[in-house]
């Protein structure tokens, strides 16, 4: 069995029901999951995982603020090699979820999903094709294991 962290902030609710969903399909797989607010982690917190969902809504086409925080502390927890992923809610541009899978992947030299960041809009999240796509989103990451 496995382990992943799935670490969110989220502003509206929706990525954080991102997470839980992400975190259904893990633990469907039969692997171990623990979903975590970025605000509350700490360097040594990320340590012991064998994967990692970072994910963050589109806030005026950026990330928000929270997240690059958080990206500043997984950098110094050196993931290199690890398996990582990216999910994120937008309205309209969706920048923020492309933003954190190529920090994982170019800066933090991660071994990303080829599925590429998993990007919704907050009306499919309100839909069953919304909790579709994050359970196959963690199978695709649990399949890669």
């Amino acid at each position: 069995m496995k382990k992943v962290l799935i670490a969110y902030t989220s502003r509206t609710g929706t990525t954080e029901k991102m997470a839980n969903y992400l975190a259904e399909g893990i633990r469907m797989s039969g692997n171990e999951t623990q979903v975590v607010k970025t605000s509350l982690l700490k360097e040594k917190d990320l340590s012991g995982f064998d994967g990692y969902l970072f994910g963050c809504p589109t806030y005026h086409k950026d990330m928000t603020g929270g997240m690059k925080q958080f990206l500043f502390l997984v950098e110094k927890a050196n993931l290199t090699g690890k398996l990582g992923g990216a999910f994120g809610s937008h309205t309209h541009s969706g920048e923020a979820a492309p933003m954190v899978f190529d920090t994982m992947q170019y800066v933090f030299k991660m071994d990303v999903l080829d599925l590429g960041p998993l990007n919704l809009t907050e009306m499919v999240m309100e839909t069953d094709e919304g909790m579709k796509a994050c359970h196959q989103y963690a199978k695709g990451l649990t399949e890669k294991f």
